[in-house]
């Protein structure tokens, strides 16, 4: 039997899993990069400037004032 080869072998093992976990993250990580990644913004309905304006100023993110600004620079 081999006296002492077992000493330190835990931290590199603690290391090495580490090791590990980084390295697989990473390759999710540009797997999900690569293949274009979230598409939210894909998603989100499109519309007429006014038409945001109007969304915006009916869930109160914008006041009455900023919307006829708003209106106003549109032309709407």
């Amino acid at each position: 039997m081999m006296w002492g080869a077992q000493e330190g072998m835990g931290w590199w093992m603690v290391f090495g899993s580490i090791a590990w976990v980084l390295f697989l993250g990473a390759i999710v990580y540009f797997a999900v990069s690569l293949s274009g990644g979230r598409r939210a913004s894909s998603d989100a309905p499109a519309g007429s400037a006014l038409d945001i304006a109007k969304r915006r100023y009916a869930s109160g993110e914008i006041s009455e004032e900023e919307f006829q600004r708003i209106k106003g620079h549109i032309g709407g």
